[in-house]
């Protein structure tokens, strides 16, 4: 499973959506997608500008976590 951590990095900056929409020229529906965890394609450009704007790293945006497997029986 991916994690996308926006919201938690703009609730910590006291940010919105639309400062970040404002400042990085992401428009605020794609910025709403991500945020809100529904994005089903993530633009790389997209994230490099965040990370830029946040000042952050990949790592501190998006997180892995491993998906666990449910056993039979």
């Amino acid at each position: 499973m991916i994690r996308i951590h926006l919201s938690k990095l703009l609730g910590e900056r006291r940010w919105t959506q639309a400062y970040l929409a404002q400042i990085t020229g992401i428009r605020p529906t794609t910025i709403s997608d991500i945020y809100n965890e529904v994005a089903e394609r993530l633009n790389v450009e997209h994230l490099d500008r965040i990370c830029e704007a946040l000042e952050c790293d990949i790592t501190d945006l998006i997180e892995y976590i491993p998906n666990t497997k449910k056993e039979n029986g």
